[in-house]
């Protein structure tokens, strides 16, 4: 069972996690900008590159948006580094290796494995707003659609102001 269950319109819950280069982060610290706080499941695996890699080659669009783009995933510190030079990615990577933000945000799926309980971090992402609340969630697992379903929305989204 999820610890927490999102909705769009409520308070995104804080996270406080280090990032590739072990600097510590807060969700928080983010108010007053944008957040694209997307969960990944392993660094350096076939779909995770592909949807870091549509992220770094989208960058200069959240960038036009000010968004500030988190990626998270339970990969530790050294991995998210390797990860993104390997790649290039001009963005944040949070290494949550307890998975506490993955069952925070309630983006851990269960399957049975040889009678154990094997949880894995599902590919959701939040747009959260400026106030800190989660504008909208988005739970398609394609790694070449969510991005471009995200952009949408905040060109959508600006384009109503």
């Amino acid at each position: 069972m999820n610890e927490y269950e999102p909705r769009t319109g409520t308070l995104a819950p804080d996270i406080a996690l280090p990032d590739q280069n072990g600097i510590d982060h807060t969700l928080v610290s983010h108010r007053g900008h944008w957040v694209f706080l997307y969960f990944y499941s392993k660094d350096d695996t076939p779909d995770c590159i592909e949807e870091a890699c549509s992220i770094r080659d989208s960058f200069s669009e959240f960038q036009r948006f000010e968004v500030s783009v988190l990626g998270v995933s339970p990969d530790d510190v050294s991995s998210h580094k390797r990860f993104s030079d390997k790649h290039h990615l001009p963005f944040t990577l949070l290494s949550d290796v307890h998975k506490k933000a993955a069952r925070t945000y309630g983006v851990i799926s269960k399957c049975e494995t040889l009678g154990t309980q094997q949880g894995w971090v599902m590919r959701v992402s939040f747009l959260i707003d400026l106030m800190g609340e989660i504008e909208k969630i988005f739970d398609d697992a394609r790694p070449d659609v969510q991005v471009k379903k995200v952009l949408a929305y905040l060109e959508q989204a600006y384009a109503g102001n």
